[in-house]
């Protein structure tokens, strides 16, 4: 029995952090989907709103 002890107590400490490193990626991923998919929509609005054509699609924003 001690030996299953320590081998719960040898793992427990790498299956935590690997726990919160997944959310924590999960977290950002997330945060950067939804804030890609609001910087497009302000740039739509934007562009129709100078009645340019719509920006291609697939094509990256240009850097500024």
């Amino acid at each position: 029995m001690d030996y299953w002890v320590a081998v719960v107590w040898t793992l427990l400490p790498t299956v935590v952090v690997s726990l919160i490193f997944f959310f924590v990626m999960r977290g950002v991923m997330r945060a950067d989907r939804n804030e890609r998919r609001l910087y497009a929509k302000v740039e739509a609005e934007e562009r129709a709103r100078r009645g340019l054509p719509p920006a291609p699609t697939g094509a990256a924003p240009a850097d500024r």
